[in-house]
């Protein structure tokens, strides 16, 4: 605390004279719990940025994701092994029911035409036989054909500029189907089926199906409502009885699937729409079961539903009209976007709202009603600060009980007995991205070379001050998807310049590495205002000059760097990061359908057998299959090398050593014990169970402390 203050004085600024001032009116920890014996059951956090909007469905900042995480509750979430566990949801069942369309103008193997009967004698020969095509099969069912009218927009041939052409009316008849219920999600269902039926499934004739006015507008309606095959997945949740939101009112189905209407209701503008987007209908079959289907195989939509759910009666359309009404403006345009709700927010979490003074603080108090048993902490503040010397300065002073360490001075407080230390490995990483258009990146030899250049373990050393890893893929590296076989590429300039040279490449006169009279010569750009981007940048150029190759670098203002090098392919090479997620979908990254202007595949990565394993990938229920393909992508990516793969960042969270976990035992007494953390390292999975002490009751945490 002494040297804080002396550097200070030291550099006596206009900036740091305000913070000194800031500092020395805050109340010392042991002063607080003097005056205010609260003090010991109160955590404050504190955060640079403000919360935006407090509704689960509505938010996409990390500060209001902070309060709502408290505020609600989810069906799931994971466990310290990273594995789905029920919440509001007590348990769950995962099947599908998948559908064959008979057309009887196609015939069987043996000649038979494809009636639905037939269809379904033969495979039920074929179950009784025990066929492992039809091994998760529960039942089969013929469904009657029906008749439908819908509307199509214009054939693309037919539309002309100017407003939209009006919708063409067009009759559907639906073919008799067969529908299958199957234990579990199969996404090679049909292709097994298809060989027990020789050749059959896929053979519908669409058109015959279709009534429209011209060709055009048949073909196109078949395309889009005739298919031969459906797979629809299906999750049936099953809630907790007597979960309570903090006004009272009991939590059942019908707030899960009102929870679902508000997010795809367009009106309210929903930053998460893609991610409920592949639902076919949210269904409540009694107050405490829900039924999902999705209208097509897509495993990542289950962690989604691990969003808080919102409370019906308070935000249905007669509730919404009633405070529009109130506030003067017009119920048929009013939205939950424009609801009071959104800053006092009523949830199921632990933690109840209490109040939010904009740029200032937000504070939640305990939920005494909470389902799991309320938490020790009886309130929850979030300090709005300026900026990260502040919220150091406030966390010293004991006015906020965590932080999170500057690389350079991990060293200096990993060992301080006054904190508890925690690092934490990330779940992003960061790389260097080859535009795979440009013809001096297309030879895989020159991208690997790039990297062999490059030491990276230098870059770890010097620029993050030993706080990263290594890492050589597209995956977390807590998680099963990443391949720990996978080994980093290694620095060896003298093994670059070789593949270089095997890859066709010669120094001319001036030492410039050339190919068919070209220079092997880029740019490399950055955002300007992240300094580790640019030491990177600056490693790698004159790593890059020194075996032969001309390098310019580049940094430009965030805004104009995304939306007019990135986003329009106008680049040769990028210093850049990903955020990622816990699922192994990364088909938005690296399909090469993603690839155009705007999408997030701007290197322009392509490798057919990478695009079938993302694809099957996303459509995998199977935990050990999914497992097995992510890390076959994760060595295909690493050979292919459209990224340098550089490091994960580490992050020091230092937490005040009065804070302990506390249960107590049967006869009220107090135990303490020591912080577990998940896989990924953090701490707070037990946060219910955190309290702060007058003073150290364990030794700062570390993992192999036993409890008590």
């Amino acid at each position: 605390m002494r040297s804080t203050k002396v550097l200070l004085l030291a550099a006596p600024t206009l900036v740091s004279l305000f913070l000194l001032q800031s500092y020395l009116w805050v109340p010392t920890f042991e002063d607080q719990a003097r005056g205010d014996p609260g003090r010991l059951t109160r955590y404050i956090s504190s955060s640079i940025a403000d919360a935006v909007i407090l509704n689960p469905t509505l938010s996409a900042d990390s500060a209001s994701s902070e309060v709502n995480a408290l505020v609600f509750e989810g069906l799931i979430d994971r466990d310290l092994d990273l594995s789905f566990r029920g919440r509001l949801a007590e348990s769950w069942q995962i099947l599908e029911e998948a559908y064959l369309f008979a057309d009887e103008t196609q015939r069987l193997p043996d000649g038979t035409p494809a009636t639905p009967e037939a269809l379904l004698a033969r495979l039920r020969a074929a179950q009784v036989a025990g066929s492992p095509a039809l091994r998760a099969v529960e039942a089969m069912v013929i469904l009657p054909g029906e008749t439908s009218a819908v509307q199509i927009a214009p054939p693309a041939p037919a539309r002309r500029p100017g407003p939209p052409a009006a919708t063409i009316p067009v009759a559907v008849r639906r073919p008799p189907r067969i529908k299958f219920t199957l234990r579990a999600v199969d996404q090679d269902f049909f292709a097994n089926l298809d060989r027990l039926l020789g050749g059959y499934v896929g053979k519908l004739d669409r058109l015959r199906y279709v009534a429209a006015p011209d060709p055009a507008s048949a073909r196109a309606a078949a395309e889009g409502h005739v298919r031969p095959t459906e797979e629809n997945p299906v999750i049936v949740f099953r809630l907790r009885r007597g979960v309570r939101f903090h006004d009272g009112y009991e939590l059942t189905a019908r707030d899960v699937r009102f929870t679902y209407e508000t997010l795809m209701d367009p009106r309210n503008l929903s930053p998460r729409v893609s991610d409920f987007e592949p639902i076919k209908a949210v269904e409540t079959a009694d107050p405490y079961t829900v039924r999902v289907t999705y209208r097509e195989l897509f495993q990542p939509g289950f962690e989604s539903w691990g969003m808080g759910i919102l409370p019906e009666h308070l935000l249905n359309r007669e509730t919404l009209a009633a405070e529009a009404r109130a506030a003067g403006k017009d119920p048929a345009v009013f939205s939950v976007r424009d609801s009071g709700f959104n800053r006092r927010p009523v949830g199921s979490g632990p933690y109840r709202f209490a109040n939010w003074e904009s740029d200032v603080s937000v504070r939640l108090v305990r939920n005494d009603d909470y389902w799991e048993g309320p938490p020790n902490f009886r309130e929850y503040l979030i300090r709005i600060l300026p900026d990260a010397l502040t919220s150091e300065l406030a966390f010293y002073a004991g006015t906020a009980d965590g932080y999170g360490a500057q690389a350079h001075q991990v060293a200096r407080l990993r060992d301080d007995p006054r904190f508890h230390v925690n690092s934490l490995l990330g779940l992003g990483y960061s790389y260097i991205g080859y535009n795979l258009r440009r013809p001096q990146f297309q030879d895989v030899r020159v991208r690997t070379a790039l990297g062999m250049a490059i030491d990276v373990d230098e870059i770890i050393r010097y620029v993050l001050y030993g706080q990263g890893r290594r890492t050589t893929g597209p995956f977390p590296q807590q998680t099963e998807y990443y391949d720990p076989g996978v080994r980093p590429v290694p620095y060896d300039p003298a093994g670059a310049a070789r593949l270089l040279a095997e890859a066709g490449w010669r120094k001319n006169a001036q030492g410039i590495l050339e190919k068919n009279g070209k220079p092997l010569e880029f740019t490399l750009i950055t955002n300007s205002g992240n300094e580790e981007r640019q030491a990177i940048m600056v490693i790698a150029q004159n790593a890059w000059r020194r075996l032969g190759v001309k390098v310019e670098v580049l940094a430009l203002e965030w805004a104009v760097f995304i939306r007019e090098r990135v986003n329009k392919l106008d680049f040769d090479a990028v210093v850049l990061g990903w955020s990622m997620g816990l699922d192994p979908d990364i088909y938005q990254i690296f399909h090469s359908s993603q690839a155009g202007p705007q999408q997030l595949n701007f290197v322009g990565y392509a490798n057919p057998r990478a695009d079938e394993l993302m694809v099957r990938i996303r459509r995998e229920y199977d935990d050990a299959r999914q497992t097995a393909m992510a890390r076959e992508l994760h060595r295909l990516v690493a050979q292919d090398q459209p990224y340098t793969f550089l490091y994960v960042r580490r992050a020091l969270v230092l937490m005040d050593a009065k804070i302990v976990r506390m249960v107590r035992h049967p006869d009220g007494t107090p135990a303490y014990l020591p912080f577990e953390p998940n896989r990924l390292g953090r701490i707070n999975f037990h946060f219910d169970q955190w309290i702060k002490t007058p003073r150290p009751v364990l030794p700062p945490y570390r993992p192999e402390l036993a409890a008590g």
